[in-house]
């Protein structure tokens, strides 16, 4: 027997049972979030004909527990999960018509396209949604991304705590200018403004070295930040142009987009020199190690604050595609909750006044 051809053959069956596997989970999972759909509306439609309260729910989940010792999930809370999972998706509506615009042309299929992202996630980040999220378009937008970055359960709850759907696309840019359609969307897309790296602990008074080796340091987190096909490749990436060295604050590759990234950290403000500097890191990378299959470079400019005319100003005849993106080390408190806060000499005068 040929020992190769044996290992292939091994391969191939490994795969394909692994694959009829995840596809026979999602299969049993989709089914099972389609049955809690029916009943939420089984019960909600006879709550409303029969005008029962909301404690039929208890007395169903007793009797269900009783006729059917052995069947798990029909608790008095997830049953009344279901019913709230009914209401929040009646796929017969047409209240979702934004959200599902935005992920596909044919708008004539929209119930069935809602009815397969939410069945296609599990109960529990259904049932986070469902807490977290009151707009309908909004949770279907975190329903299509689990999907598409594989997120657990946790890593979904920190994605909607950091408001990842107000920062999507958001990051100023060329890319309609310097790069076709639909690619240009894609990249568009893909990056985000601000970045959150609360992650790290940095004094005020950090440089952008330091910066550079806590994210590294951090990279999972920041792996994480960046987003799904993100691939590190190295920090201080030497480029030798004309015999001259220079070094790449952090060099990325996207798997997805199949281009090389470069990151350039900056504290402080935006300025337009900056994008002069990443126009020609973009042109080096592209001369000096891109492969001929790969997508042209991206460059992401991420600085703490950026004016967005001067940004955009800096960007206009840059023939190479560039974003720029704020990064944030804390998530700020807005400004009108921070004047309410007591400042820590009225809390002070406070304990003080009660002392005496």
């Amino acid at each position: 027997m040929e020992i190769k051809i044996y290992q292939s053959l091994l391969i191939e069956i490994k795969v394909r049972i692994r694959s009829a596997q995840i596809r026979a989970a999602l299969s049993a999972n989709a089914e099972m979030i389609m049955l809690y759909w029916d009943i939420g509306k089984l019960i909600h439609e006879q709550q409303i004909e029969q005008g029962w309260g909301a404690t039929v729910t208890s007395r169903l989940a007793n009797d269900i527990k009783n006729e059917l010792p052995e069947v798990k999930g029909f608790s008095e809370r997830n049953l009344k999960f279901m019913v709230q999972f009914y209401k929040g998706y009646d796929f017969d509506d047409v209240i979702g018509k934004q959200a599902v615009s935005q992920l596909q042309e044919n708008t004539d299929k929209e119930p069935d396209f809602r009815k397969q992202l939410v069945s296609q996630i599990p109960w529990g980040h259904n049932i986070l949604l469902m807490q977290k999220i009151r707009e309908k378009n909004i949770r279907l937008w975190y329903a299509e991304q689990t999907i598409v970055n594989g997120w657990s359960r946790d890593i979904l709850g920190l994605m909607i705590k950091n408001n990842l759907h107000l920062r999507h696309g958001e990051t100023i840019n060329n890319f309609s200018k310097t790069l076709p359609d639909p690619e240009s969307d894609l990249v568009r897309e893909t990056l985000k403004d601000p970045y959150i790296f609360d992650f790290i602990t940095l004094t005020q008074a950090f440089t952008e070295r330091e910066l550079e080796t806590e994210l590294v340091k951090h990279v999972e987190k920041f792996l994480l930040e960046l987003g799904a096909g993100f691939a590190f490749v190295g920090r201080q990436y030497k480029l030798t142009v004309s015999d001259q060295d220079f070094y790449l604050d952090l060099l990325f590759y996207h798997l997805k987009m199949r281009c090389f990234i470069v990151i350039d950290l900056k504290k402080g403000d935006f300025k337009p020199e900056y994008a002069g500097k990443m126009n020609f890191y973009c042109s080096a990378v592209d001369e000096l190690i891109r492969y001929e299959e790969d997508k042209p470079t991206i460059g992401l400019i991420l600085c703490q604050t950026k004016d967005k005319v001067v940004a955009e100003y800096a960007l206009r005849d840059m023939n190479k595609p560039i974003g720029i993106s704020e990064f944030e080390l804390t998530r700020s408190l807005p400004k009108d909750l921070r004047s309410s806060l007591p400042t820590i000499e009225e809390i002070e005068n406070e304990l003080k006044s009660r002392e005496d």
